[in-house]
């Protein structure tokens, strides 16, 4: 069985506006790392409508790309891509997969066959799969930067505090930190 390792950029104030991290080359390398890492990426449908509208045509070379982030749309074109949506079915990206069904059984089966482990990278659905207690860890890219709006990080609550253990801490050039963590379990 995989992990599943939810990943995402957030400022310090818990801002994860897509919009407010550092997108440099560094920073576009850590991903496409942790993108290696995994075996296939978990988004929810509003997440992937945003990564196909850009990233398939950099993968193409339709847009004018520095080659760190060329690098990620490639590998990421690659990747096999699992859509949680109630309200869509059809995902043509290339390896997309819709995934239906009971969201816990759904998941867990994903998890169980990806050895590799499986990357989320939805803030909202994030929520909903720690609710269901699915998280093994999370890796957090910590920008320098107080945003002072939202979205934030688990907005809607959850229902008792995740305890968990650091596995590793990467400063990175631009004072953006790399934080892994691993869930523990009581």
């Amino acid at each position: 069985m995989g992990l599943l390792t939810f990943s995402l950029n957030v400022t310090l104030d818990g801002c994860v506006d897509h919009r407010e991290g550092i997108a440099d080359d560094e920073t576009h390398a850590f991903f496409t790392r942790l993108l290696d890492e995994g075996g296939a990426m978990l988004w929810g449908r509003i997440t992937y409508e945003m990564m196909e509208s850009y990233w398939p045509s950099v993968a193409r070379g339709e847009v004018e790309a520095p080659a760190a982030i060329r690098e990620w749309a490639v590998k990421l074109e690659t990747k096999p891509k699992y859509v949680v949506s109630s309200t869509r079915t059809d995902f043509p990206w290339t390896n997309s997969h819709h995934l239906a069904g009971d969201l816990r059984t759904a998941v867990q089966q994903l998890k169980d066959a990806t050895p590799a482990g499986v990357l989320l990278g939805s803030g909202k659905l994030a929520t909903e799969l720690d609710r269901l207690d699915l998280i093994d860890e999370y890796v957090f890219l910590v920008h320098p930067r107080i945003a002072g709006h939202g979205p934030t990080l688990y907005q809607g609550g959850l229902p008792a505090t995740r305890r968990l253990e650091l596995v590793s801490a990467t400063p990175l050039g631009s004072g953006a930190v790399a934080l892994r963590y691993r869930r523990t379990r009581d």
